[in-house]
């Protein structure tokens, strides 16, 4: 059973052998080949069906195999024409290859391997093109993703997905290589990952290429995230690339497509003031997969978001497994007496509630009337193991008027297309927490986004030559935050001479005062550009019309055969496409009954240790009609078979006992960090009270902390100003994360005309072995 995680019965090995990736970035495009090797070492024709993750913006753009000597390229076409092509191929004895798009999600896809003769070796080359996600501290994100968590499918909902097979990690096995080349206009300044890297090979003096490659020995124990950063990120660019010579003209493959990145940069003035109303939902998972250190970080975060937020706000807490729950009954102002109701309840919070339905909660939410003025900004973090992606997607998009979504995926696996989606079409911000990550800072600086003041009048226009003319490929940008690039992907139709410039100005309000950005660029495209630019234009255009297509419910003519259109035209993937390939140069037919085997993906700290999956075995396929048995997972503990529940963990069964997940060795409960036990004491009001509880937090005594306080001056200023040094002297670090609730404190002290601050600060510093300044505090 060691030999391979997971086996028929009759125990016979999965044909994928090995994976290569090289990756190549342009400044903050990427470029990803995947090689994947088969192998069939059987004494029978085999088809192998790998299920697999890719960036949920991907554009899929090459699918091709390499069997001997021969090489077949996929076409695009529509996805049913596609799957008949396939099996018709099968059926006559043709060697055929089908990579297609879940239905579901758009960042799953299954490929399908057919006809693999006994003693055959085949090499499957795929390639997409993705734009790189900008994080809090300008590094640019890309990842690979490794894992493929089980999609939990809501109830009653359409079709079941893609069946998905998965193994713990460490048995996993096919092995992984990985390579990446960085080139930009500005100097590489240095790449990190989650994973062990060779070190970083400049290929020139200026710094501005460099290679990097993972380490051996990879144990698809986590997706692959490379974070890649360049010196003076904040610039505006614009890349032109020439179209297709073979392309027709006019046509968006024939033309010159630009592709334009914008970093808005509002007044200091502006960017200072924070909102003091608003009505922010919490929406948290609590499904199984959310246990042990996941449910204990996002209490963490909830409890420092609620005492970040302003008096004056409203604000709810959702959570969520196969039902879901929420702590009141409709959103309630922000007082003392709330926030400590709502704390209560987060302290009990366990991830207990079963599978990940999150639809549900999402409309009842959006169900609640809005409060006026009190725009309404949605959090929802989230594992994003969910099979509706594309419904969860549409209802926010069809509620983007009345709220703004800000999205977080949780560890290995979060669905990039969930958690990008919900925020783009939210009109809010994404972010990925994954490894040993802080869930803590990147959340604040979501909140930070959400209390900043709303843009709006957001519109672009062009200043071209006359005699060429702009067709906007992307969406119109509805949302802009702080240092948060912006992209524009347009074609550019008709001639210009070598010299020609053009102008695209971004205009739009900010609290009250217009503001603009201008770019000017060059219309001549840049050299060896290759098609990315197009590519990833055809994509947003492909996305936009898929989601138009959704929200008519295919009542609207002529948008999914424009979609087909483009995306064969571009070779650009889409939910209604598929690349098929037909080995037609193969003369002998492949004789004998064809065997389906499921090629696992990484199951990320799901199966206890001492689990093995075990699958059923594939039924034969019988002339051209394919039937499968069923996939049975199941986990073998101590000899018995275990049933599994609907998001793929296991539990036990025993009498007269509910249905319980197996226990894990419970960790013990590590001691509290000490900014939390901190700001846990802050009321919400912004001050904190003098008492024997933020003494132990100061690591000091009672009588210490009483005997050092000047004469005229309250406690709560007191205990209020040596909270905000504390946090100076000792916590700056984590400044990201109480900064907000520092703003508050100061603005408290403020409020209340304190006297004798300057003392106070001297007194405390003393106490507390510091020497911070007043300004420093804010006062």
């Amino acid at each position: 059973m060691n030999r391979c995680g997971l086996l028929t019965l009759q125990r016979e090995p999965v044909p994928l052998k090995s994976i290569e990736v090289e990756l190549e970035v342009r400044d903050h495009v990427a470029t990803v080949v995947s090689t994947l090797n088969y192998e069939n070492k059987e004494d029978k024709p085999l088809e192998a069906v790998f299920v697999f993750p890719l960036p949920g913006d991907a554009a899929v753009c090459h699918f091709s195999a390499q069997i001997g000597q021969t090489q077949i390229v996929a076409e695009v076409k529509e996805k049913q024409k596609a799957r008949e092509e396939y099996d018709d191929a099968l059926s006559s004895g043709q060697q055929a290859f089908l990579l297609e798009e879940s239905d579901q999600s758009p960042d799953i896809f299954s490929l399908s391997v057919g006809s693999l003769p006994p003693g055959e070796s085949a090499s499957i080359r795929l390639e997409y093109v993705t734009e790189l996600a900008v994080q809090a501290d300008d590094g640019l994100r890309f990842c690979l993703p490794a894992v493929l968590n089980p999609r939990y499918q809501p109830q009653g909902s359409e079709g079941a997905g893609v069946q998905v097979t998965s193994v713990p990690a460490s048995l996993v096995p096919y092995s992984l290589s990985f390579s990446a080349r960085v080139s930009s206009p500005r100097p590489v300044s240095k790449v990190e990952s989650n994973c062990s890297l060779d070190p970083l090979q400049y290929l020139n003096t200026d710094q501005t290429q460099a290679t990097v490659k993972l380490a051996a020995g990879h144990k698809f124990d986590r997706d692959v995230e490379l974070l890649i950063y360049y010196k003076d990120a904040h610039q505006p660019t614009a890349v032109v690339e020439a179209g297709q010579a073979s392309a027709e003209p006019g046509s968006l493959m024939g033309d010159p497509v630009v592709m334009v990145s914008l970093y808005p940069e509002f007044p200091q003035s502006v960017m200072s003031s924070t909102a003091s109303c608003g009505e922010f939902v919490f929406l948290m998972d609590r499904s199984g997969s959310m246990s042990n250190t996941r449910i204990r970080s996002a209490k963490d975060t909830l409890l420092l978001l609620l005492k970040s937020l302003p008096i004056g706000c409203y604000f709810n807490i959702y959570s969520f497994g196969s039902r879901y729950e929420h702590i009141f009954l409709k959103s309630v102002e922000y007082s003392q007496q709330t926030m400590e109701e709502a704390l209560k309840k987060v302290e009990q919070m366990e991830a207990d509630l079963g599978g990940t339905e999150i639809l549900e909660p999402i409309k009842h939410i959006y169900s609640q009337p809005c409060i006026p003025n009190q725009p309404r900004q949605l959090f929802v973090f989230t594992d994003g193991e969910v099979g509706n992606t594309k419904e969860v997607i549409d209802q926010v998009k069809k509620n983007s008027g009345s709220h703004r979504c800000f999205s977080f995926g949780i560890g290995e696996g979060a669905s990039s297309a969930l958690i990008n989606g919900m925020a783009k079409e939210g009109g809010g911000h994404a972010q990925f927490i994954t490894g040993t990550d802080r869930m803590q800072p990147k959340v604040m600086q979501s909140l930070r986004f959400a209390l900043q003041p709303a843009v709006v009048d957001i519109s672009v226009t062009w200043d071209l030559p006359k005699e060429v003319s702009v067709t906007v490929l992307s969406p119109p940008i509805t949302t802009l935050f702080q240092g948060q690039r912006s992209l524009i992907y347009a074609q550019l139709t008709g001639q210009s001479s070598e010299a020609a410039e053009g102008c695209v100005t971004l205009k739009y309000s900010l609290a009250g005062h217009p503001s603009e950005n201008q770019l000017h660029f060059s219309l001549r495209p840049a050299e060896d550009a290759g098609l990315t630019v197009h590519r990833l234009g055809a994509q947003t255009l492909i996305r936009s019309l898929e989601m138009e297509e959704r929200e008519h419910r295919g009542q609207q003519d002529g948008v999914k055969e424009k979609v087909v259109q483009l995306s064969v035209e571009s070779g650009v993937s889409s939910s209604f496409t598929a690349f098929i390939a037909v080995n037609k140069d193969n003369s002998e037919v492949i004789q004998g009954p064809l065997v389906r085997r499921n090629i696992p993906t990484a199951l990320f700290e799901l199966a206890p240790i001492g689990c093995v999956m075990m699958a059923a075995p594939s039924t034969i396929m019988c002339d051209s009609a394919v039937m499968f048995e069923e996939i049975e997972a199941g986990f073998f503990m101590n000899g018995r078979k275990q049933k599994v529940m609907e998001d793929g963990f296991p539990m036990m069964e025993e009498e007269n006992q509910s249905r319980k997940y197996f226990p894990a060795a419970v960790p013990e409960q590590p001691p509290r960090d000490p900014l939390l036990q901190l700001v846990s004491l802050q009321e919400a009001s912004g001050c904190w009270l003098l008492d024997p509880a933020l003494a132990a937090a100061l690591g000091q005594t009672n009588e210490e902390v009483e005997k050092s306080k000047p004469e005229k001056t309250s406690s709560e200023v007191w205990a209020t100003i040596l909270a905000l040094i504390w946090l100076h002297g000792f916590k700056m670090d984590a400044k990201d994360e109480w900064e907000l609730l520092a703003m508050k404190a100061a603005s408290w002290l403020c409020a209340h005309n304190a006297p004798c601050v300057s003392e106070c600060v001297d007194a405390g510093n003393v106490l507390l072995g510091c020497s911070v300044k007043k300004e420093a505090l804010g006062l």
